[in-house]
C-alpha cells in the first residue's frame, strides 16, 4: 500500500516506521522541507518528501499534526481523490493549541478537524499515548495485547485505519461513526489508559462528554506543577487516575 504520512513527530515518524516494516511504500513530509528529515525517514525505511508529492497516487493519507496548522493541509488534500482515506490522529489541548470557540461549544474535534482539512477524516491512533505507540505494540494474539480505537463514517476507511492499526501492534476496536468520536476525546476514559480490548469496551461505556473537557484541562494544570520532562508513565499513571480507570 502507499501510505503519505503528513507529520513527522513521534507519532506521525513511529507510525511511518511501522507501516514500512511491514513492506508498505510510505512517503513522510513534514512543514519545514524533505531535506530536514531526510536521515529520520531513511531511518525509518520511508522517503521524505514534500506533502504535494507524498499525496501523489496515495492509497491512504495519515495526518499527524498540531490542530492549529490542519488548514495549512487543505490546498494539499484538495489534489487527493475523494476515496481515499484521510486518517488523523490529532487531539485538542487549548493550552497548547489556543482556544477554539467551536470545540469549546461542544463541536466534536472528528468534525472540526475535517472541515479545516476539507473533506471527512477517520480516527485512529488519537487515544494513544506517543511512548506506548512506539514501545508497547505486538503481534496479534499476544495476550494483554493494548486496543485503540478506530471511528470513521466511510466503512472502508474505518477497515483501512483498523488494518493499519493491527500492523502497528495493536488491536483496533471499531467504535463507528464520527459521531461516537467524543468518547475517545481527551478526559475520557478510554482516551492513554493503554486498555485491553476487552477494558476499553468498558472505559468507553464510562465516557462523559460533559466532564471530560473539565478532566483534561486538570492534567495539563498538573503537568503544569512539575518540574523536568514527564514520562509516559506517568503522563499513563494521571490520564488513570482522573478518569477512574482501575
Amino acid at each position: 500500500m502507499k501510505i503519505a504520512v503528513l507529520g513527522a513527530g513521534s507519532i506521525g515518524s513511529t507510525l511511518a516506521g511501522a507501516f514500512a516494516a511491514h513492506g508498505h511504500d510510505v512517503a513522510l513530509a513534514n512543514s519545514r522541507g524533505p531535506e530536514t528529515i531526510a536521515d529520520l525517514a531513511a531511518s525509518l525505511g520511508a522517503r521524505a518528501t514534500t506533502a504535494e508529492e507524498a499525496v501523489r497516487s496515495v492509497e491512504v493519507v495519515v495526518t499527524s499534526i498540531p490542530l492549529n496548522r490542519l488548514q495549512s493541509l487543505r490546498p494539499v488534500l484538495a489534489a487527493v481523490p475523494a476515496d481515499v482515506p484521510v486518517v488523523d490522529t490529532a487531539n485538542y489541548y487549548p493550552q497548547r493549541d489556543g482556544r477554539i470557540a467551536a470545540l469549546d461549544a461542544g463541536q466534536l474535534e472528528a468534525h472540526w478537524i475535517g472541515e479545516q482539512l476539507g473533506r471527512p477524516v477517520a480516527r485512529a491512533w488519537n487515544a494513544v499515548l506517543a511512548g506506548t505507540l512506539a514501545e508497547r505494540g505486538v503481534p496479534a494474539g499476544t495476550p494483554g495485547r493494548i486496543a485503540i480505537p478506530v471511528a470513521g463514517d466511510d466503512p472502508d476507511a474505518r477497515r483501512i485505519a483498523a488494518t493499519l492499526t493491527d500492523i502497528t501492534g495493536f488491536d483496533a476496536y471499531d467504535i463507528g461513526g464520527l459521531d461516537n468520536t467524543w468518547r475517545i476525546q481527551p478526559g475520557n476514559p478510554a482516551y492513554c489508559t493503554d486498555l485491553t480490548r476487552d477494558a476499553l469496551e468498558a472505559a468507553l461505556a464510562r465516557g462523559d462528554a460533559a466532564i471530560a473537557p473539565t478532566r483534561r484541562d486538570l492534567v495539563m494544570a498538573v503537568f503544569a506543577t512539575w518540574d523536568g520532562n514527564v514520562t509516559g508513565s506517568e503522563i499513563l499513571a494521571l490520564n488513570r487516575a482522573i478518569t477512574r480507570v482501575a
